[in-house]
């Protein structure tokens, strides 16, 4: 069993990791007080060849494994979630559905300008009535004259309303199957779609950088080839697509709780009381030991099941069980992370009032906890 990165793997980290601490971090507090969206990282991660990591040169991509990807999105979120997380996005959930169930012709129109970074795209799946229960969609798209007529609503979708965004894919019931059920369809919708509207921006408690918002179609119009995989599949297609997005948020989700761990290492060998570094004391020695222990465990979990996706195995239990640690891990370490600080963690001029705020969203995001443990025990026979 080998441990080692490849040479690859090891510059890509390399390279992600001096972007993080030169460009990211610096910008983080403020991107966060400001609720700015970093254009001009995403400019930068496009011209790193960030933006298309792990697909193939012949689409714009870099050619990169799941390995790599997953190791830029730790060490981009180890400086700030929310740069993190519209890395994480575009790549898994706005990319990937053209990658794996676009025609030729999609893939050329579509996702050779996203894997370059020219553009954006949303992945429209949950709606305000269907969150967890990602199969009650009542969004509808009707077939008429060679056209999808869309109506209905998206909630919480990322990187929908930015100036780079191109459209996003959506979920939508397009008739019913031959046992009367919903079928569900995948399809691309342009930006410019008349029809289709983007609420502003939600105010979040974290990722506040980061670009989500509701989604509105009203009679939005799209041609039928917009259709992306099987008619029917959508659903499926969709689940599919989250079991490797569950690698990039446990990604995001060790990044951020490295990022925390760090802040509180420094900070306790720092800030003096009873005459001495906190670090001195053996209270505040076993935290930070808890949380590298944690973290070190949630990495390796990350880094298997993206390890099994790059070797062709079933990587379904390894990614809902990376994504549900690692979530979980990063809750407890950037809670620790704020005890440390004590009431200098309570003010937003420290990194980790701000990582507390963004964590949250990683129990909830691409499956609740609750839904990855219900993921596991069927994976079990249970």
């Amino acid at each position: 069993m080998n441990f080692d990165l490849t040479a690859d793997q090891r510059a890509i980290q390399t390279l992600c990791r001096d972007f993080a601490e030169n460009e990211v971090k610096p910008r983080a507090e403020e991107m966060d007080a400001q609720a700015e969206f970093p254009y001009d990282l995403v400019k930068k991660m496009a011209d790193l060849g960030l933006m298309g990591l792990p697909f193939p040169e012949e689409y714009g991509g870099a050619g990169a494994d799941t390995i790599s990807y997953a190791l830029a999105v730790m060490e981009i979120s180890r400086a700030d979630a929310s740069t993190g997380i519209t890395l994480a996005a575009h790549v898994s959930l706005g990319s990937t559905p053209f990658a794996m169930f676009g025609t030729e012709e999609q893939k050329q129109k579509y996702l050779v300008p996203l894997a370059r970074g020219e553009m954006l795209w949303g992945f429209g799946l949950t709606e305000p009535q269907a969150g967890s229960d990602a199969g009650g969609t009542r969004t509808r798209a009707e077939l008429r004259d060679g056209s999808w007529i869309i109506n209905g609503t998206k909630a919480f979708i990322t990187n929908s309303g930015t100036d780079l965004s191109g459209g996003t894919t959506i979920t939508a019931i397009t008739g019913t199957d031959e046992k009367g059920r919903p079928e569900i369809s995948n399809i691309a919708v342009p930006q410019d779609t008349p029809g289709f509207t983007r609420s502003k921006k939600y105010r979040k408690m974290g990722w506040k950088a980061s670009d989500t918002r509701e989604l509105a179609f009203e009679d939005a119009r799209v041609p039928e080839d917009m259709l992306l995989g099987a008619r029917g599949r959508g659903l499926k297609q969709f689940l599919k697509i989250l079991d490797g997005g569950r690698i990039s948020v446990a990604a995001l989700s060790v990044g951020l709780a490295m990022g925390a761990y760090e802040e509180a290492l420094a900070y306790a060998k720092e800030r003096r009381q009873f005459g001495q570094p906190i670090s001195k004391f053996q209270a505040i020695q076993f935290k930070l030991a808890d949380m590298l222990m944690e973290i070190e465990h949630a990495k390796l979990m990350m880094l298997r099941a993206a390890w099994e996706k790059d070797n062709g195995r079933e990587f379904e239990m390894s990614a809902s069980l990376a994504k549900l640690y690692s979530a979980e891990v990063s809750r407890r370490v950037v809670n620790e992370a704020v005890q440390i600080h004590g009431g200098y963690g309570f003010m937003d001029e420290y990194p980790v009032s701000r990582m507390y705020r963004d964590q949250k969203i990683n129990e909830i995001g691409e499956g609740t906890n609750e839904v990855q443990r219900l993921v596991i025990a069927r994976l079990m026979g249970l």
